[in-house]
């Protein structure tokens, strides 16, 4: 009877310690925990080694679903610019929104693989939602389709399902990739996930697509194409992952552990909030106060998984600049001479470098380089980066034309007579020395008005003659003063000029025809430009940085060559025929806005910077945040290791649009804030205690087994008595 009795208390002891200890989840990379699942069959080995065959459709799947996503981002900024013509701001804002979502939308898919769908459709559904985003992105950029607000929202609705569908399967891939190997293979298991982690080669991506939107196609650039390669990757990624199908091992779905984990949270702060009388005890941890619904595994597991979450917290600085390198460095590039090829493959050799060379040199220097360190370090590094771009930009600045505010202007002029010329305008000191004949233009010079526009006498003076002009002048406007002769006498044009840099480093040419007749001009095999008679100017035709110099001059005598020589990035010129003779077009090519000075290699160097930061912080904190969770709780940290990136550019996102400023201070100040943070960072990780979950689990089970005994020795005691 006593022996009966004592071990009905022991199997029910025991079968009240099963409700805790089975309550494990199945994480996004890591083991699965140890159970009763269904038999799975052994999958084919890939060349005699112990990796399952199946690995090889997912490595590709995901190769092509990475170069589907990068490939479509690379010139996502360039056509909200160009296509849409979207201001910088609005289109950096909306980048960066699209990115967020795509970092946001992760929480989605691991709710559905783990509590609904399980990994394998999971990726089935949202890979399908994803090429449906990528074809309707596409069709919306076909230029013919629609108007204005047509395109605005098919892309909108592409962009949507697109994140959705990347950002849904992000947590699938990887996991499904772990469920393939067997129990016995975990050092197998490992390399796949550290390999997996670092094959994404974003700058290589970034680099081969980012040419796409130079194709032509509509008669304009073909984003469509540059849209529609990305779609078709995806639709070969999805093909290739469905054609795995039969050699795969799917798990089914074993419950949620996000889900989880946030309503051990919040029952312990309700708990808490509950019993705030002094009167109760207080506890040592204020998880503790899940212990009334919860598992002590659990709540000892999820102490873990804060203790890493709150390192989290200053990441997303990092994150903020960054991303900024597909929006607001690439609108840097824009205005820089980019007669220039980098091999990205470069940036790539950092991480063996860095694996293989420097921190087994710094080891060898006995020197504590902690991965709290190494992170802290990224971080300068991707300061340093910033800094150097604001640097560049200011420098780039020195080309732009100057900004105006209400009541100004530009003006200069352009003396195309034969001889020098005083200009003087009504009550302003300007143009002290005489125009010289076909004089290279000086710097403009600023116009003051009395109002939103003015008109003002313009007083010539040639050869002993005195001319007056009267022309209206508006704000904000920039204008160039032609001076030519006409009909044996002296007269002029005030023309409009261009207000600032041509967009996305193109090069903007106009002319003036100075002959007696109408002249139909090409500059290309496309570019027809008609120039009236009498010094009329023509439109401003933007070209891409080229030497052109085959032309062609049509009058109604005939038909002749047309050298224009070199039209560089982001300048604007003004070319006048003067005459024709000899079978030639006399002219003569005046600089109106200076070309972009600032070679783009000097981008190198912060490209450098970011790159080696990302390896330092991101691949470390990886594998740091890893390091620190338990088995069941990789999943957790995958889920806030994705949302440090989403709200990353979410700040960047806050900052385009409420805080407008100039670039270069928009550069310094991200930089003054990531080394503020990076300080923050540091003094928390030197409070931070480096633990090993393994140990802890193994501290925990012995604890376990000593209450167990003494529970056990306890009811055998009484028993006796």
């Amino acid at each position: 009877m006593v022996g009966d009795k004592a071990r009905g208390e022991m199997n029910a002891f025991q079968r009240n310690e099963s409700k805790e200890t089975l309550f494990t989840f199945i994480s996004a990379g890591d083991d699965p925990p140890k159970g009763d699942f269904p038999l799975q069959k052994k999958s084919p080995k890939l060349c005699g080694s112990n990796y399952p065959l199946s690995i090889a459709f997912i490595v590709v799947n995901e190769f092509c679903e990475r170069f589907s996503y990068y490939g479509m981002r690379a010139v996502l900024t360039l056509y909200f610019l160009s296509f849409f013509h979207w201001d910088e701001n609005l289109s950096t804002a909306v980048y960066h929104a699209f990115s967020a979502l795509c970092y946001f939308t992760p929480v989605i898919g691991a709710i559905m693989a783990d509590s609904w769908l399980g990994k394998y459709k999971t990726i089935i559904y949202l890979s399908i939602v994803y090429v449906v985003g990528h074809l309707i992105k596409s069709v919306g950029a076909i230029p013919s389709l629609g108007n204005q607000a047509v395109h605005v929202v098919l892309s909108m609705v592409g962009l949507f399902l697109i994140a959705l569908g990347t950002g849904g399967i992000k947590p699938c891939v990887s996991a499904f990739g772990g469920d393939q190997f067997e129990e016995e293979h975990t050092s197998e298991r490992s390399k796949f996930f550290s390999i997996f982690g670092v094959s994404r080669c974003n700058d290589l991506l970034l680099f081969l697509t980012s040419f796409s939107g130079d194709v032509k196609c509509f008669g304009e650039d073909c984003y469509a194409l540059a849209f529609g390669v990305p779609a078709a990757l995806m639709v070969l990624a999805l093909v290739v992952f469905i054609a795995g199908s039969g050699l795969y091992r799917k798990t089914p779905p074993q419950g949620n552990v996000l889900l989880e984990v946030c309503k051990c949270i919040g029952f312990a702060i309700k708990n808490r909030l509950k019993n705030r009388s002094r009167e109760i005890p207080k506890r040592d941890h204020w998880l503790d106060w899940a212990s009334e619904k919860y598992s002590k595994q659990l709540i000892g597991e999820v102490k873990m998984v804060t203790r890493v979450l709150f390192l989290f917290i200053p990441l997303p600085m990092f994150w903020a600049l960054f991303d900024q390198q597909g929006s607001r460095w690439t609108l840097q590039a824009t205005k820089m001479n980019a007669d220039f090829f980098l091999n990205p493959l470069l940036i790539l050799v950092f991480i063996p470098i860095f694996d293989l060379g420097l921190y087994p040199l710094i080891n060898m220097c006995k020197l504590n380089f902690t991965p709290i360190r190494k992170m802290a370090t990224g971080m300068i590094l991707a300061g340093l980066a910033f800094g150097l771009a604001a640097v560049i930009e200011v420098k780039i600045n020195e080309t732009d034309m100057p900004r105006l505010v209400p009541k100004e202007s530009l003006i200069r002029v352009l003396n195309l007579a034969k001889n020098p010329v005083q200009v003087t305008i009504q009550d302003k000191d300007l143009f002290q020395q005489p125009v010289e004949s076909f004089q290279n233009p000086a710097e403009y010079s600023k116009l003051i008005l009395n109002g939103e526009q003015q008109s003002l006498h313009f007083t010539l003076q040639h050869q002993g003659l005195t001319l007056v002009f009267n022309y209206t002048v508006k704000e904000k406007s920039v204008y160039s003063l032609i001076v030519f002769e006409a009909e044996g006498s002296l007269s002029s044009r005030l023309i409009t000029d261009l207000e600032a840099k041509p967009e996305n480093g193109l090069a903007a040419v106009r002319f003036i025809n100075g002959l007696s007749q109408d002249v139909n001009l090409t500059i290309d095999s496309k570019r027809f430009i008609a120039a009236q008679k009498n010094y009329s100017a023509s439109e401003y035709s933007l070209l891409e940085r080229d030497i052109y110099n085959n032309g062609k001059c049509i009058t109604e005598t005939g038909e002749f060559p047309l050298e224009l020589g070199l039209l560089d990035f982001g300048a604007s010129y003004t070319v006048v025929i003067t005459n024709i003779s000899g079978g030639t077009v006399e002219m003569w090519k005046s600089e109106d806005i200076k070309a972009n000075n600032v070679h783009m290699a000097w981008q190198l160097p912060q490209y450098l910077l970011i790159s080696a930061g990302e390896v330092m912080f991101s691949i470390t904190g990886l594998a740091f945040s890893y390091s620190q969770s338990p088995a069941s709780m990789k999943s957790v940290l995958q889920a806030g290791w994705l949302l440090t990136v989403a709200v990353g550019n979410t700040f960047v996102l806050i900052v385009a649009e409420a805080a407008p400023m100039a670039q270069w201070a928009e550069f310094v100040l991200f930089t003054v804030l990531l080394f503020a943070v990076c300080i923050i960072f540091s003094i928390m990780g030197y409070f931070y205690v480096s633990v090993d979950p393994e140990d802890l689990e193994e501290k925990e089970e012995k604890r376990e087994t000593s209450s167990r005994g003494n529970m056990i020795g306890l009811v055998t005691q009484k028993t006796k008595l």
